[in-house]
Order: C-alpha cells, then sequence, then structure tokens
C-alpha cells in the first residue's frame, strides 16, 4: 500500500510541475524584416481573457545570457489585455530614422497593439538574438525563442547544429509563424534551436496575418476574434495629409467626417485592399472620425489632427 501512495504522489508531483498544454500565453509570431520592420505576436490559448500588466518581453542580445531577465534593460512590458484564442502584437516604434537605422514602416506599425520603446527594445532584434516571453509574478519563463546564451552565425538555420554554419538562415530577414498544432511555449531554454520544428517561415516583409493566429487550442465552434471589423489609423495623431488604414476585412469604402458630422471625405475601394494608404489629405487641426465599411458591415476610429 505504501509503495501504491508513494506511486501516486509521484506522478501528481510530475502532474504539477509540468505546464499544461493552452494554459499559458506564448509567442505566436515573430518578424524580422528589412531595417526596423520587426514585430513580435503573443497568443492567449486560453479560454479566458488576461491582464497583460504581468507579461514582459525580453531581448537577449548578441548571445547575452542573464540569470534575472526580469531585470534586463532589454524588455519591454507589455499593456492593455488579451482576449481568449486572441493575439497582442509589440512592433518597433521607430517613427524616423538615419539610413542605417530607418524608421519603422507605417503599415506595419499600424498592425500592432503597441509601439515598443527606444533601442535596445525586444523589437530590435537581428536574427541571432534569443526572445523569452515571462510572466511577472510568481516569476516564470514562459516561451523563448532561440536558445538564451548562444549567438548563432547570423542566424538560426534547419540544419544541425543549427547556429547559421549550415543550411537556411530563419530567424533573420523572415517572418515566422509558429505551427498551430503548438500549444505551450519553449519554458526551458533549449539545447538546440531547430525553427522548422515549431515554426513555418514567410519571405522578408511579409505580415499579411499578423493579428490572427490559427491553433489548436481554440475550441471548435467558437468564432474567432477577427470575425468583428478592426480598424487601425496611423498615425493618430495626424498631421493630416498622409494616413494608413488598416483592416481586418476588405475595405469597400472609406468615409471622413468632421466633430459636427460633415463629410469632408469619401472614397471608393474597388480591388479587396486590407490596407489603404491616402495621401494628400488636407486636413486641417481638429477632430475628425474615419469609418470604413466592408462586407462584414462598418467600423468608425476618431482622428485628431494636430
Amino acid at each position: 500500500m505504501k509503495k501504491t501512495l508513494l506511486g501516486l504522489s509521484l506522478v501528481t508531483l510530475a502532474l504539477v510541475g509540468k505546464a499544461q498544454d493552452c494554459s499559458e500565453l506564448f509567442i505566436s509570431e515573430y518578424v524580422e524584416g528589412g531595417g526596423n520592420n520587426k514585430a513580435l505576436e503573443v497568443y492567449n490559448p486560453t479560454a479566458n481573457a488576461i491582464n497583460l500588466s504581468n507579461y514582459r518581453l525580453v531581448r537577449y542580445s548578441n548571445g547575452a545570457s542573464y540569470a534575472n531577465p526580469i531585470d534586463d534593460i532589454d524588455s519591454t512590458d507589455l499593456t492593455g489585455s488579451i482576449d481568449s484564442y486572441s493575439v497582442h502584437v509589440l512592433v518597433n516604434g521607430q517613427t524616423s530614422g538615419t539610413a542605417s537605422s530607418p524608421a519603422c514602416d507605417p503599415i506595419l506599425q499600424a498592425k500592432g497593439n503597441q509601439l515598443d520603446h527606444a533601442y535596445g527594445a525586444p523589437t530590435y532584434m537581428n536574427g541571432d538574438d534569443a526572445i523569452a516571453l515571462v510572466r511577472i509574478s510568481p516569476y516564470k519563463v514562459i516561451d523563448i525563442f532561440g536558445v538564451i546564451g548562444e549567438r548563432p552565425n547570423v542566424a538560426w538555420s534547419d540544419v544541425a547544429p543549427y547556429i547559421g554554419t549550415t543550411g537556411k538562415w530563419w530567424t533573420k530577414d523572415h517572418s515566422m509563424q509558429r505551427k498551430s498544432n503548438i500549444k505551450i511555449g519553449v519554458m526551458t531554454n533549449p539545447g538546440q534551436f531547430n525553427p522548422k520544428l515549431e515554426w513555418d517561415s514567410l519571405p522578408k516583409d511579409i505580415w499579411t496575418d499578423l493579428n490572427v493566429h490559427d491553433c489548436a487550442c481554440k475550441p471548435v465552434g467558437v468564432k474567432e476574434i477577427s470575425n468583428q471589423i478592426s480598424l487601425k489609423v496611423f498615425p493618430n495623431p495626424s498631421n493630416g495629409n498622409e494616413m494608413a488604414f488598416v483592416s481586418d476585412k476588405s475595405i469597400k469604402e472609406i468615409v471622413i467626417t468632421n466633430a459636427v458630422g460633415q463629410v469632408v471625405y469619401r472614397r471608393t475601394v474597388e480591388s479587396k485592399e486590407k490596407t489603404i494608404i491616402l495621401k494628400d489629405l488636407e486636413l486641417s487641426k481638429g477632430i475628425y472620425y474615419a469609418t470604413i465599411k466592408s462586407e462584414a458591415g462598418s467600423k468608425s476610429e476618431k482622428i485628431i489632427v494636430k
């Protein structure tokens, strides 16, 4: 009897010690594009909304290895909340730049839920930097991209030993999406990082599916968050001349009205585009409302012109 109870106790401890699938946030997309076109997407595989103030993304620059990444300067605390089976996107926040460090594409920035802070924020990764997603309290590393403490030759590759000396580079000049069958993050620093085991690779500066992640954790029949129309306008506040409109649905029409409801701009979109850039608007200072219309309905966003 004692042996049986001991065996059951060991099984119980093993189950408690092992994180369960679909129980914690993980990194679902990694964008390492030209210049500072960089972003990190986090997915919520649980059935409940999660407050993001208890989570942090950390970059381990050039093979750095710190005992406590919670104190690392190359980190960003996430903000807001994340709905069940939905994502939160952190995008490089550089809006102006130089030839050696150009601004992040405003279309990519418009797809973000949060813009990152100045260098060396996590979204200044260059293909050879490990990334960790951290729960602050109680402290735990809940996902790792790459290998903390290892600096590959330019980027991690798809052929052993995966440090960029053989095979094709995956983590530089690529977007990478977590495979849909992945249900939990890498919580222990791996001995090697073979990116093709858990990730699909996309060409440089492709971020079409950023804001949406397909995961086996989502029960059949649960409506996608993306079925609701989203609209992001960037920059906002604006100078009134150029703005990008980004939606998750094909845009059929854009209407801009002033604070008293007068239409100051209207455009019908013939092609099935989800991103529209308007130039030479010549809007004067004030408050406006932009409304996009699609087959799924309409969505409005307040615009401030300074």
